[in-house]
């Protein structure tokens, strides 16, 4: 199993194939694929990546991390600094804000995500520091034309 944070290999196909494959939506009690684009905090230039998620009503969900390893990925960080992100998924684009969940919230989607990764805690404790749990929720009054929900 690919784990839902270390997609190797999917960035790749997704380019050549012009978007065609390396995306996919989650299945039942497990994740898909996402293309977030951010605003690079340092340059303003836009960065895309492939990350792992599940669906929480209206909004995405992943984890910040770079694989299990220590420190946060570019693209958090560059969501902390300018938390307005696109996303592509199978059924097309949205407009996203970003947050890190906290409290009850993260509780609650960090149990959800233990529910699709069984290993998820013991992978956790590998890190010196929490790992975010980060939601893409829709961006007010953005029409996302493209979403077939």
């Amino acid at each position: 199993m690919v784990h839902p944070h270390g997609l190797v290999g999917t960035p790749g196909i997704y380019k050549v194939t012009a978007g065609r494959l390396g995306l996919w939506r989650p299945r039942v009690n497990g994740w898909g694929t996402l293309r977030l684009t951010t605003t690079g905090r340092r340059t303003g230039q836009q960065r895309s990546v492939l990350i792992g998620y599940f669906e929480d009503g209206p909004n995405l969900v992943s984890l910040a991390m770079n694989g299990w390893g220590e420190g946060e990925p570019s693209w958090w960080l560059n969501l902390q600094a300018y938390p307005d992100a696109t996303v592509d998924l199978v059924g097309g684009r949205r407009l996203v804000r970003a947050h890190a969940a906290t409290a009850d919230e993260r509780s609650r989607l960090w149990a959800r995500w233990r529910e699709i990764e069984t290993s998820l805690d013991d992978y956790a404790a590998r890190r010196s520091s929490e790992t975010a749990v980060v939601v893409l929720e829709p961006r007010p009054g953005a029409s996302d034309t493209t979403r077939d929900h």
